[in-house]
């Protein structure tokens, strides 16, 4: 395995992250602050920000909620109409924005300026709800009657992002919120504020452009007390949270004791099971992307392979080969296929369950090692891992936020299936397989129990078309496409009686 080059010095990448923001309408402060810009390229920090204050996130909710008095009284296309012009200026902004992603997150170049896009897509998408925002008619019992249902803006979105998709899972969020009349308070990731100054000010812009009311949208930086404040808050109608599951036991419980609705996108250990008939080659490329992109830092990241005794060995030399061949280092070299860690605790983390694994009786293929410490004692780059496990422990059913793929064999698909639903998340999954009874097992009611089930791709990189989130620990949300956009919107059921006579349901006889 390599690792890729020289990597920048910090002022390069100072210059770089500033100059991005001014192109997106940022100035940064000038003098201190709580919040640190940090870069896991090499560990600086880049700037340091003033966190938003108990009294200036208080005025900011009050402000969303003021302006949602307004906004969903205008119409849906016209609301679309602002979220239109943002794509536009997130299209206009790509690369600065990509930058920023890099800067902060660590991704190598496609898959910062991928996230970009995915922002830009979804954008799209919620253009086109916009028109789609369908109630439905119902036969009613009662002679000269109509009943329907219709749907109505919810309220306030707070919406709290993780550091690993630092603008994406915002749009999902506010581009979906906005086309169903909804205003949004955001809390980023306290280790990702460049990002979302940037994308607050393109939102900001864009608002201004169509003569959106002033407060559609608000950005709170801080770390966890600042998110409480959206928890607790009252006006906050639907809290839209990504992050650990422990995060969401703290959420789910306080938001549900004032009334409110929670949103949840919380962890994921996502399995892929190898069938004997499965296509090698398609499954190497798939299992390569899916467990060591973006430094096995995704929600939806591979970290258990479930693999037929029969082709087991088969598979797993050519997984340790094609690692082998992954560049490790400076995430803006376009040769580079793997950035840093986050952080040192995220490489801690990781050397305990290695430690752990092995422990269990587990094998080291390849990976877990420390790279460019020298260049950048501040940063971490490792090398990805494989580990061949004798079975499930109890450090496999953890999922550990950093790129390891435990590697287990089974016989029968029955075994296969109940080792992979034998964890207590439930996001991402899929099945390599050319047998289509195979396959249709795995999707079906007694197959996979996770949110999101795949055939022969990986178990990340989701299209923004179709829902995304998970059972189990994984919280049970859905963002995104399909009909997510239901989470952000209430409910009404209507009757209307156009006769001249009063039939009651159920044939009730009353006066």
């Amino acid at each position: 395995m390599n690792s890729n080059g020289t990597l920048p010095d910090d002022e390069s990448l100072r210059a770089r992250a500033q100059e991005s923001l001014l192109r997106c309408g940022v100035r940064l402060p000038e003098g201190g602050g709580e919040v640190i810009a940090r870069t896991p390229l090499t560990g600086a920090t880049l700037f340091t920000l003033p966190a938003t204050t108990e009294q200036e996130a208080d005025a900011a909710i009050g402000e969303a909620a003021q302006a949602f008095a307004a906004w969903r009284t205008v119409p849906a296309p016209q609301r679309g109409a602002l979220v239109k012009r943002l794509g536009a200026l997130l299209t206009e902004h790509k690369e600065d924005l990509a930058d920023l992603v890099t800067v902060e997150a660590g991704k190598i170049r496609s898959e910062a300026l991928g996230e970009v896009q995915e922002m830009i897509d979804i954008c799209d998408f919620a253009v086109g709800l916009s028109r789609q925002l369908y109630g439905r008619t119902m036969a009613s019992e009662r002679p000269g009657h109509r009943l329907s249902e219709s749907w109505h803006p919810l309220g306030v979105v707070g919406v709290i992002s993780a550091f690993n998709f630092p603008v994406a899972v915002w749009s999902w969020n506010t581009a979906i919120a906005l086309v169903c009349g909804d205003t949004v308070v955001w809390k980023p990731s306290e280790l990702t504020p460049l990002t979302a100054l940037a994308c607050d000010a393109l939102l900001a812009r864009a608002a201004a452009d169509v003569g959106a009311p002033d407060g559609v949208h608000r950005l709170l930086l801080g770390a966890r007390e600042t998110g409480e404040r959206l928890v607790d808050d009252e006006r906050v109608a639907l809290v839209s949270a990504t992050g650990s599951v422990r995060m969401g036991r703290e959420v789910g419980p306080r938001v549900a004791a004032r009334f409110g609705r929670c949103l949840l996108e919380l962890g994921g250990n996502n399995a892929a099971v190898v069938t004997p008939s499965a296509d090698l080659g398609l499954a190497v490329r798939g299992i390569v992307f899916s467990a060591a992109g973006t430094a096995g830092q995704r929600c939806t990241s591979l970290r258990r392979l479930i693999v037929h005794e029969d082709v087991v060995d088969a598979l797993v030399e050519k997984i340790v080969h094609a690692y082998g061949q992954l560049p490790v280092g400076d995430p803006f070299d376009a040769d580079t296929l793997v950035g840093p860690l986050i952080s040192a605790s995220a490489h801690q983390a990781m050397d305990q369950a290695l430690a752990a694994a092995q422990a269990d009786g587990g094998k080291l293929l390849t990976g877990g090692d420390r790279l460019l410490a020298a260049e950048a004692p501040g940063a971490v780059y490792v090398r990805p891992a494989v580990v061949r496990m004798p079975e499930q422990t109890a450090v496999v059913r953890q999922e550990t936020f950093a790129p390891i793929l435990y590697v287990l064999a089974y016989r029968t698909l029955d075994e296969a299936v109940a080792l992979h639903n034998g964890v207590p998340q439930g996001l991402s999954s899929s099945i390599f397989t050319q047998d289509q009874r195979e396959a249709e097992r795995f999707l079906g009611a007694d197959g996979s129990d996770c949110g999101i089930a795949n055939v022969n791709i990986g178990t990340s990189g989701a299209e923004i078309g179709g829902a995304f989130g998970g059972e189990k620990e994984t919280g049970g949300g859905r963002e995104s496409g399909s009909d997510a956009w239901k989470a952000y919107m209430r409910r009404a059921t209507n009757t209307v009686n156009y006769s001249d006579s009063l039939p009651l349901a159920q044939g009730v006889n009353f006066l």
